[in-house]
């Protein structure tokens, strides 16, 4: 600066002031927007003129005078400024040079210097169900920018019933999905829609001629309707323990020891086919239902044990007595054969002479050899 600037000044009462390009100078004179200095030496019409110092590094503009600026000189505003706002049902996406730089909520607003441009802003209409592209929320994850949305993951095999406020809105397919946080409750409750098994174990059941026993029941489920699995019940998996638990007491209560142990098959049928219907209703198909096991009391197993095993000596010894009479049977015949043959009697004797040579070192004839063969002469004739 010249000394005849330096005279100048100090007679007329400006300042001089020089800034870097990474500054903005607002400058009042009287109380009123003067103007916004740039880069360079400016000349400020009074020394004692209000001014605000703003570095360009810090993107936004963040003043005192913001409004208050715009609506006194909008065009000084528009010059250096560039305001976005988000509108009530929109979630905006400020980019500098192309890339995500900052996200505006429904109804925010922020002011941003021209000169740290450009910016660009993209806009994103707020749905019922809040959700924003997948593809935008891994571009802002990978900015830092995630704090305005929160992301659930649907595991292989399940659905998500997604609630906003407490209401359904929609179901989601396995994966990742981002939602905007505005407030609101976002919930994701997940639902397994694979074929499961169910087990009750050790269901005590009093029988007609009450005797009380204890079941294992088994069954395999598959959530069909989780909608409406999820809204019909508090626990759709209790119900369906219950449902077991009720059916098969009412039907194995209406029958005695001896008939349930006979047609457990049947009683499976009739008791599944009931939960069958009522698991339906409520959005479950259910499968195979099977009464495992039957357990009865330690006295009562004692006493089937012995009636069984009476039973088994009864009818081992049917089967002993027949054969006995079988046997005597056909030694009856054979001896009435016999007694109508002599000559089949004389084989039978030498048949047994032979067996008995065989078992025996010696054998001695009294009649003689002479005597024997006159016996096979007389058979002959």
């Amino acid at each position: 600066m010249t000394i005849v600037q330096t005279l100048t000044d100090l007679v007329t009462g400006h300042r001089r002031v020089t800034l870097s390009e990474g500054q903005r100078m607002l400058v009042l004179h009287k109380g009123r927007f003067h103007a916004i200095l740039g880069a360079g030496e400016n000349r400020i019409p009074c020394r004692k003129c209000a001014v605000e110092m703003h570095a360009l590094n810090q993107l936004r503009f963040k003043s005192p005078y913001t409004e208050a600026l715009q609506k006194a000189r909008p065009d000084l505003a528009e010059a250096h400024l560039q305001e976005f706002r988000a509108a009530e049902g929109e979630v905006l996406v400020v980019l500098r040079d192309g890339t995500p730089h900052e996200v505006l909520l429904p109804e925010a607003r922020a002011v941003f210097w021209k000169d740290a441009g450009p910016w660009e802003v993209e806009r994103h209409e707020l749905g019922e169900t809040l959700k924003l592209p997948l593809s935008l929320a891994k571009r802002l994850v990978r900015l830092g920018l995630a704090t305005s949305f929160s992301t659930v993951e649907v595991a292989e095999g399940h659905t998500g019933l997604l609630t906003v406020d407490g209401n359904f809105l929609d179901q989601l397919a396995p994966g990742t999905h981002a939602f905007w946080r505005l407030g609101r409750h976002v919930a994701v409750k997940q639902v397994d829609l694979r074929l499961r098994s169910h087990e009750v174990t050790g269901q005590e059941i009093l029988t007609k001629d009450r005797v009380t026993i204890r079941v294992n029941l088994s069954a395999d489920f598959q959530v069909v309707d989780p909608v409406k699995a999820v809204g019909a019940v508090k626990d759709f998996e209790a119900a369906l323990h219950r449902a077991l638990q009720l059916a098969f007491r009412r039907t194995l209560g209406a029958l005695t020891l001896d008939r349930l142990l006979a047609e457990k098959v049947n009683v499976d049928t009739v008791a599944a086919d009931k939960v069958r219907t009522e698991m339906g209703e409520i959005g479950l198909k259910v499968g195979e239902i099977a009464l495992k096991d039957v357990i009865l009391p330690g006295e009562m197993r004692e006493i089937l044990t012995s009636v069984v095993a009476a039973e088994k000596q009864a009818e081992a010894n049917v089967i002993r007595r027949r054969e006995e009479t079988n046997a005597t049977r056909s030694l009856l015949n054979t001896a009435k054969v016999m007694a109508d043959n002599p000559v089949m009697l004389r084989l039978k004797e030498l048949e047994a002479l032979e067996s008995i040579a065989g078992k025996v070192e010696r054998l001695t004839v009294h009649n003689g050899t002479e005597g024997l063969m006159s016996d096979l002469v007389r058979l002959r004739e």
